[in-house]
């Protein structure tokens, strides 16, 4: 297997058509393939092309972090990003279990490259530049969800430095449980240009689809004293936010999965995603006005920061810290940082 790029994805169920086709695919490709399990994963778990990580492998992996995560949480991916450094990986890509994969899925951009940029200040509703709908991402503010999509005034080619790439989700693409309670489903989202976003525009991204290369690796920690519905969206705030301070941009790209959703209780969902809609708007404000030490140099120090800005804010437990603290000692563990 090609070390140099994982995929991973987390699951609690047996192999599935989305799972043996991203091992097919991994495997053809030479792409290392890892599967994170947890408590209610099946025991018999076996794909081939697949490194499947059971809960006792977990434990017994070394990291620091593993015996702070928590069991039945989303958050348990972080094993499987870091097994994927520990492999020597330059890119992460990860996707989950009900996210099947279109052409294109596997074909990689540059970090570096000329692209249309928003510029500005506040949010943008990248949805709509994807489509002619009446949609928002999850984790998008709901006071904003009305307002129109910008006009292409606003955008304008630009050279730019993307180590965080989002791809879009047809079918049942991520929004909220609001959506899905109110509109119609599916989608599909225009083909169009790739798009970044320049210093100071928001706009939430998840961890359905998405390609991270190794500068921006410290940034994948999701946290665990959150809901699931929340744990990445929160991520991706503290990852813009931080990334900013690195000269970098947040990438958006067309759709290169069609998500086909596993059962949810769509009420379940609305319930973990209050926190969300009562703060991000907030979160976002709160995480703009933090000064930040610019640099990569000082990427671990400002992720402590922004984690302690959601302890103060009463929206992470004070225990989120010392896991942070973990998963940076993982990652900066000379095991593999001297390969």
């Amino acid at each position: 297997m090609n070390p140099e790029i994982s995929l991973v994805i987390t699951t609690i169920s047996p192999p599935n058509e989305v799972l043996i086709t991203y091992a097919t695919e991994c495997r053809a490709r030479n792409i290392s393939f890892i599967v994170v399990g947890d408590q209610k994963s099946p025991a018999d778990f076996s794909l081939d092309g697949c490194s499947f990580m059971n809960v006792e492998e977990q434990a017994q992996s070394g990291f620091g972090l593993a015996p702070l995560l928590p069991l039945n949480h989303y958050s348990r991916k972080n094993l499987g990003y870091l097994h994927a450094m520990r492999l020597g990986s330059t890119v992460i890509m990860e996707t989950d279990d009900d996210n099947a994969p279109k052409p294109g899925f596997f074909d990689l951009k540059p970090v570096k490259r000329i692209v249309n940029m928003f510029s500005g200040e506040g949010w943008m509703n990248v949805y709509r530049y994807f489509s002619d709908g009446f949609l928002w991402p999850r984790g998008y503010p709901l006071q904003l969800i009305r307002e129109p999509a910008p006009p292409n005034a606003g955008f304008s080619e630009s050279m730019v430095s993307c180590p965080i790439q989002q791809g879009m989700a047809d079918g049942a693409p991520d929004v909220d449980a609001i959506f899905r309670l109110t509109r119609p489903e599916p989608a599909v989202f225009l083909s169009r240009p790739d798009l970044a976003l320049g210093e100071h525009v928001w706009c939430p991204f998840n961890s359905q689809n998405t390609v991270w290369a190794e500068p921006a690796f410290m940034l994948l920690y999701l946290p665990s004293t959150c809901s699931f519905r929340m744990t990445d969206i929160w991520r991706s705030f503290i990852a813009q936010r931080i990334a900013w301070s690195c000269g970098w941009n947040i990438l958006f790209r067309e759709s290169t999965v069609v998500q086909k959703r596993n059962p949810h209780s769509l009420m379940h969902d609305f319930e973990d995603e209050i926190p969300g809609y009562l703060n991000n708007f907030s979160i976002a404000a709160a995480l703009s006005a933090l000064p930040l030490s610019p640099g990569e140099e000082n990427i671990s120090a400002n992720l402590v920061k922004c984690y302690e800005v959601f302890i103060a804010m009463g929206l992470m437990d004070p225990s989120e810290l010392k896991m942070v603290l973990a998963w940076i000692a993982d990652v900066n563990n000379r095991a593999w940082q001297d390969r």
